[in-house]
Protein backbone atom coordinates (compact mmCIF):
# COMPACT_ATOMS: atom_id res chain seq x y z
CA UNK A 1 0.00 0.00 0.00
CA UNK A 2 2.82 2.43 0.99
CA UNK A 3 4.69 1.60 -2.26
CA UNK A 4 1.63 2.36 -4.18
CA UNK A 5 1.10 5.31 -2.51
CA UNK A 6 4.33 6.75 -3.28
CA UNK A 7 4.09 5.62 -6.65
CA UNK A 8 0.97 8.03 -7.19
CA UNK A 9 2.64 10.60 -5.37
CA UNK A 10 5.33 10.60 -8.02
CA UNK A 11 2.82 10.94 -11.16
CA UNK A 12 1.70 13.97 -9.62
CA UNK A 13 4.59 15.44 -9.33
CA UNK A 14 6.06 14.60 -13.02
CA UNK A 15 2.60 15.93 -14.05
CA UNK A 16 2.75 18.81 -11.85
CA UNK A 17 6.10 20.04 -11.76
CA UNK A 18 6.71 20.32 -15.80
CA UNK A 19 4.40 22.77 -16.74
CA UNK A 20 5.74 25.06 -14.11
CA UNK A 21 8.91 24.79 -16.04
CA UNK A 22 7.60 27.15 -19.29
CA UNK A 23 6.37 30.16 -16.11
CA UNK A 24 9.12 29.99 -14.10
CA UNK A 25 11.75 29.73 -16.59
CA UNK A 26 11.43 33.12 -18.28
CA UNK A 27 14.49 35.22 -17.75
CA UNK A 28 16.43 33.04 -16.11
CA UNK A 29 19.83 33.83 -17.16
CA UNK A 30 21.92 31.76 -14.38
CA UNK A 31 20.82 28.53 -12.22
CA UNK A 32 23.32 26.60 -10.42
CA UNK A 33 22.08 23.61 -8.17
CA UNK A 34 25.26 22.66 -7.21
CA UNK A 35 24.85 19.10 -7.25
CA UNK A 36 27.77 18.30 -9.19
CA UNK A 37 30.98 19.87 -10.99
CA UNK A 38 32.94 18.90 -13.84
CA UNK A 39 36.34 19.31 -11.87
CA UNK A 40 36.52 22.80 -10.73
CA UNK A 41 33.31 24.06 -13.16
CA UNK A 42 29.75 24.07 -12.04
CA UNK A 43 27.40 24.24 -14.74
CA UNK A 44 24.78 26.73 -15.46
CA UNK A 45 21.25 25.04 -16.25
CA UNK A 46 20.16 28.32 -17.45
CA UNK A 47 23.10 28.81 -20.49
CA UNK A 48 26.20 28.34 -21.88
CA UNK A 49 28.85 30.55 -19.33
CA UNK A 50 29.22 28.19 -16.06
CA UNK A 51 30.90 28.88 -12.94
CA UNK A 52 34.60 28.36 -12.01
CA UNK A 53 35.17 27.23 -8.50
CA UNK A 54 39.16 28.24 -6.76
CA UNK A 55 40.80 25.96 -4.76
CA UNK A 56 39.31 26.98 -1.58
CA UNK A 57 35.54 26.30 -2.50
CA UNK A 58 34.25 22.98 -2.74
CA UNK A 59 31.09 21.14 -3.33
CA UNK A 60 28.95 19.51 -0.33
CA UNK A 61 26.23 16.51 -0.68
CA UNK A 62 24.66 18.79 2.76
CA UNK A 63 22.99 21.68 0.57
CA UNK A 64 19.07 22.17 0.93
CA UNK A 65 17.86 20.26 -2.19
CA UNK A 66 20.92 17.42 -2.76
CA UNK A 67 24.59 19.06 -3.01
CA UNK A 68 25.40 22.23 -2.34
CA UNK A 69 28.47 24.96 -2.37
CA UNK A 70 30.55 24.86 0.48
CA UNK A 71 32.06 28.33 1.18
CA UNK A 72 33.65 28.16 4.42
CA UNK A 73 37.18 29.20 3.85
CA UNK A 74 37.57 33.12 3.71
CA UNK A 75 39.15 33.06 0.47
CA UNK A 76 36.41 30.52 -1.23
CA UNK A 77 35.29 32.02 -4.47
CA UNK A 78 33.17 30.87 -7.52
CA UNK A 79 33.66 33.42 -10.78
CA UNK A 80 30.89 33.34 -13.63
CA UNK A 81 32.63 35.34 -16.91
CA UNK A 82 30.57 38.44 -18.46
CA UNK A 83 28.10 37.33 -20.76
CA UNK A 84 25.48 39.58 -22.49
CA UNK A 85 22.29 38.73 -20.32
CA UNK A 86 24.34 39.43 -17.04
CA UNK A 87 25.51 42.52 -18.66
CA UNK A 88 22.50 44.27 -19.62
CA UNK A 89 19.92 43.61 -16.45
CA UNK A 90 18.38 46.17 -14.82
CA UNK A 91 15.10 44.64 -13.30
CA UNK A 92 16.18 41.81 -11.85
CA UNK A 93 15.59 39.05 -9.08
CA UNK A 94 18.17 36.86 -7.23
CA UNK A 95 16.92 33.58 -5.29
CA UNK A 96 18.89 31.38 -2.61
CA UNK A 97 19.17 29.33 0.29
CA UNK A 98 21.63 29.83 2.36
CA UNK A 99 23.22 28.76 6.08
CA UNK A 100 25.79 30.55 7.30
CA UNK A 101 27.77 28.29 9.58
CA UNK A 102 29.62 30.67 11.01
CA UNK A 103 29.00 34.71 12.16
CA UNK A 104 30.26 37.94 12.05
CA UNK A 105 33.94 38.41 12.28
CA UNK A 106 34.50 42.01 12.57
CA UNK A 107 34.86 42.70 8.49
CA UNK A 108 32.55 43.52 5.63
CA UNK A 109 31.98 39.47 4.32
CA UNK A 110 30.84 39.06 0.67
CA UNK A 111 28.26 36.57 -0.22
CA UNK A 112 27.40 37.75 -3.64
CA UNK A 113 28.52 40.11 -5.88
CA UNK A 114 27.83 41.01 -9.77
CA UNK A 115 30.50 43.70 -10.30
CA UNK A 116 30.43 46.34 -13.12
CA UNK A 117 32.52 48.94 -14.38
CA UNK A 118 33.41 51.37 -12.05
CA UNK A 119 31.03 49.61 -9.34
CA UNK A 120 31.04 46.50 -6.95
CA UNK A 121 27.42 46.59 -5.80
CA UNK A 122 24.57 45.89 -8.98
CA UNK A 123 23.54 44.42 -6.51
CA UNK A 124 26.38 43.59 -3.71
CA UNK A 125 25.52 41.58 -1.18
CA UNK A 126 27.59 40.79 2.16
CA UNK A 127 27.00 40.37 6.13
CA UNK A 128 28.39 43.43 8.19
CA UNK A 129 30.93 43.21 9.92
CA UNK A 130 29.02 43.25 13.41
CA UNK A 131 25.70 41.48 12.82
CA UNK A 132 24.42 38.59 11.22
CA UNK A 133 22.47 40.04 8.64
CA UNK A 134 22.37 40.78 5.08
CA UNK A 135 23.63 44.01 3.46
CA UNK A 136 21.92 44.42 -0.04
CA UNK A 137 22.91 47.27 -2.46
CA UNK A 138 22.88 49.10 -5.60
CA UNK A 139 24.87 51.59 -7.15
CA UNK A 140 24.84 54.85 -8.16
CA UNK A 141 24.35 55.94 -4.81
CA UNK A 142 24.36 52.59 -2.47
CA UNK A 143 20.75 52.04 -2.12
CA UNK A 144 19.34 48.87 -1.09
CA UNK A 145 18.18 47.11 2.36
CA UNK A 146 20.61 47.47 5.24
CA UNK A 147 21.15 45.01 8.23
CA UNK A 148 18.11 42.92 6.96
CA UNK A 149 17.44 39.48 8.64
CA UNK A 150 14.75 36.91 8.45
CA UNK A 151 12.13 39.71 9.84
CA UNK A 152 13.49 42.36 7.93
CA UNK A 153 16.05 44.97 9.10
CA UNK A 154 17.85 45.39 11.99
CA UNK A 155 16.93 40.89 12.80
CA UNK A 156 19.64 38.92 12.80
CA UNK A 157 20.04 35.15 10.94
CA UNK A 158 20.47 31.86 12.88
CA UNK A 159 23.39 29.96 12.76
CA UNK A 160 23.27 26.30 11.08
CA UNK A 161 19.65 26.56 9.91
CA UNK A 162 18.89 27.07 5.60
CA UNK A 163 17.43 30.24 5.16
CA UNK A 164 15.67 31.10 1.39
CA UNK A 165 15.97 34.80 0.57
CA UNK A 166 15.50 36.63 -2.51
CA UNK A 167 16.10 39.96 -3.61
CA UNK A 168 14.14 41.44 -5.96
CA UNK A 169 15.06 44.97 -8.17
CA UNK A 170 11.48 46.13 -10.02
CA UNK A 171 11.95 49.89 -10.50
CA UNK A 172 12.98 51.70 -8.05
CA UNK A 173 11.88 49.26 -5.41
CA UNK A 174 14.02 46.54 -4.12
CA UNK A 175 11.89 43.50 -2.58
CA UNK A 176 13.20 41.57 0.12
CA UNK A 177 11.88 37.99 1.00
CA UNK A 178 12.44 35.05 3.65
CA UNK A 179 11.40 31.88 3.49
CA UNK A 180 9.32 32.89 0.59
CA UNK A 181 7.55 36.02 2.43
CA UNK A 182 8.22 39.52 1.56
CA UNK A 183 9.51 41.04 4.73
CA UNK A 184 11.26 44.39 3.59
CA UNK A 185 10.80 46.73 0.90
CA UNK A 186 13.06 49.73 -0.05
CA UNK A 187 12.16 52.53 -2.43
CA UNK A 188 14.70 54.88 -3.84
CA UNK A 189 16.73 52.29 -5.53
CA UNK A 190 18.44 53.70 -9.20
CA UNK A 191 16.02 53.07 -11.63
CA UNK A 192 18.87 52.64 -14.08
CA UNK A 193 22.04 51.03 -11.58
CA UNK A 194 25.38 50.36 -12.75
CA UNK A 195 25.96 47.56 -15.04
CA UNK A 196 28.12 46.23 -17.77
CA UNK A 197 30.98 43.75 -18.45
CA UNK A 198 31.99 42.42 -15.44
CA UNK A 199 31.82 39.20 -13.44
CA UNK A 200 29.79 37.42 -10.83
CA UNK A 201 30.98 36.27 -7.73
CA UNK A 202 29.95 34.48 -5.01
CA UNK A 203 32.27 34.09 -1.63
CA UNK A 204 35.61 36.23 -2.61
CA UNK A 205 35.95 39.64 -4.11
CA UNK A 206 37.73 42.34 -2.71
CA UNK A 207 36.40 41.14 0.60
CA UNK A 208 37.14 37.64 2.32
CA UNK A 209 33.84 35.46 1.90
CA UNK A 210 31.53 35.62 4.47
CA UNK A 211 30.97 31.63 6.12
CA UNK A 212 28.29 29.72 4.50
CA UNK A 213 26.59 27.10 2.82
CA UNK A 214 24.67 27.87 -0.44
CA UNK A 215 22.48 26.11 -2.63
CA UNK A 216 20.21 26.80 -5.78
CA UNK A 217 21.23 30.21 -6.90
CA UNK A 218 19.05 31.23 -9.91
CA UNK A 219 19.41 34.39 -11.16
CA UNK A 220 16.53 36.23 -13.69
CA UNK A 221 16.61 39.62 -15.74
CA UNK A 222 13.61 40.31 -14.67
CA UNK A 223 11.21 41.22 -11.53
CA UNK A 224 9.49 37.91 -10.39
CA UNK A 225 6.73 37.29 -8.06
CA UNK A 226 6.23 36.43 -4.78
CA UNK A 227 4.41 33.23 -6.40
CA UNK A 228 7.06 32.60 -8.36
CA UNK A 229 9.78 33.03 -4.99
CA UNK A 230 7.42 30.47 -3.13
CA UNK A 231 7.50 27.95 -6.74
CA UNK A 232 11.39 27.91 -6.43
CA UNK A 233 11.59 27.66 -2.62
CA UNK A 234 10.13 24.62 -2.60
CA UNK A 235 11.64 23.18 -5.22
CA UNK A 236 9.92 23.08 -8.64
CA UNK A 237 12.04 24.59 -10.64
CA UNK A 238 12.60 22.54 -13.28
CA UNK A 239 15.06 23.54 -16.39
CA UNK A 240 14.65 23.06 -20.24
CA UNK A 241 18.35 21.53 -19.51
CA UNK A 242 17.50 18.99 -16.81
CA UNK A 243 13.72 19.12 -16.48
CA UNK A 244 14.13 15.80 -13.80
CA UNK A 245 16.27 17.86 -11.37
CA UNK A 246 14.00 19.73 -9.24
CA UNK A 247 11.38 16.19 -9.71
CA UNK A 248 14.29 14.41 -7.81
CA UNK A 249 14.45 16.72 -5.40
CA UNK A 250 10.79 16.24 -4.42
CA UNK A 251 10.71 12.86 -4.73
CA UNK A 252 13.67 12.82 -2.08
CA UNK A 253 11.43 15.06 0.21
CA UNK A 254 8.40 12.51 -0.15
CA UNK A 255 10.47 9.76 0.94
CA UNK A 256 12.08 11.66 4.27
CA UNK A 257 8.36 12.62 4.80
CA UNK A 258 8.77 16.19 3.89
CA UNK A 259 6.37 16.60 1.69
Amino acid sequence: MQLLRLAVIALFLTIAILPIQAQIDKGMILYFDFDKADGKTIPNAAGATHGKMNDKAKLTPKGRYGGGLDSQDKDSLVSVESFPALEKYQDNSYLFWINFTKGTNGAWSQVIAKKAPGSDRSPGIWICPDTLNLHWRFNPGNKGCDRCGPKGENDKFALNKWYHVAGVKKGTDLHYFVDGKEVAKKSGQPGKHAQGKEKLYIGKTGYRSATFLLDELVIYDRAVTAAEINKVKDGQLATAVDPQSKLAAKWGAVKEGSY
